[in-house]
């Protein structure tokens, strides 16, 4: 089964379980138009669902949708994305560093509709080496708002929208860490990280900072290592690849995000499950 091919046959079998349970055999034959050896047959369908969490199997190989979970989503050309980039006063939210500046730009309908940007004051002084990375001085933050004064607007910018940034991980920690710190809580959004995009859907790629995928989908960058600048290079790249996940028959924010965690099969194949009687499937196994 080629890689390229899994999510639309993913998305197939959402649509055919939409309507209610069916067993493996049948699940084969209406999506991978396999009706041959009913063993290949299960296989081929525990290989393209058996490490998806959306879609359940149980011990007469009937498959089903978890009721609990959406199994296709919403349409990627409906969702709207927040695409963030913090600059810090340092490497880790845990260990006290603050934001210096912070920039969202929103991406729906395969375009950048609205951005914004702020410098931060972070209370504190600014390490030498922070100065000389991003440009940005203390003289710069000390007219700036503290984070406590934009939090609301961040906030508001952010719900109802994926998150996305370079090396989500990094990104969402400051932007929560300030929100739990300026209003008590923060919004729980889907994450999507552009690093793990590219390594799934550019896997030539040997290297994976911005700067090497802005090379490669020809973006320019206007202002490295400064929030604006940095956000809307990756915004820019993050539409090209959602392109590439496009041409992959990635059409919905459920499908790429088990695209982008796919890992190995957790579903058990239980190989007897292909020989259960089930009306209109004949049992081929092999008697002895």
């Amino acid at each position: 089964m080629k890689p390229g091919r899994d999510a639309s046959l993913v998305r197939a079998a959402a649509e055919q379980l939409a309507a209610g349970p069916i067993h493996t055999l049948e699940l084969a034959k209406r999506v991978l138009g396999l009706t041959g050896h009913d063993g290949a047959a299960s296989a081929a369908v525990f290989q393209l669902l058996g490490t998806d969490p959306r879609f359940l199997v149980d011990g007469e190989g009937m498959w089903s949708v978890d009721e609990g979970r959406d199994a296709l989503g919403a349409p990627l050309a409906e969702v709207p994305f927040a695409v963030v980039d913090v600059e810090t006063s340092g490497r880790a939210a845990w260990s006290g560093a603050r934001i210096i500046e912070i920039a969202i730009v929103e991406v729906r309908g395969g375009a950048i509709v609205d951005e914004y940007r702020s410098l931060v004051n972070p209370g504190m002084g600014i390490p030498a080496a922070i100065v000389s990375l991003t440009g940005i001085t203390s003289a710069m933050l000390s007219e700036a708002p503290y984070f406590d004064h934009i939090a609301d607007e961040v906030r508001e910018r952010l719900e109802g929208r994926v998150f996305v940034a370079h090396n989500v991980t990094f990104d969402w920690s400051f932007v929560s860490s300030e929100l739990v710190r300026a209003l008590g809580d923060a919004p729980a959004p889907p994450k999507l990280c552009t690093v793990r995009m590219c390594r799934r859907l550019v896997p030539g790629l040997r290297h994976r900072n911005l700067d090497v995928l802005a090379r490669h989908f020809g973006v320019d960058i206007q202002g490295r290592h400064r929030a604006y600048g940095d956000a809307l290079a990756t915004a820019r790249v993050f539409l090209r690849m959602l392109d590439e996940a496009g041409g992959r028959g990635i059409e919905d924010l459920a499908t790429l995000q088990w695209y982008l965690k796919r890992r190995r099969q957790r579903k058990k194949f239980d190989p007897g499950q292909y020989s259960l009687e089930l009306p209109g499937i004949s049992n081929r196994r092999t008697r002895r």
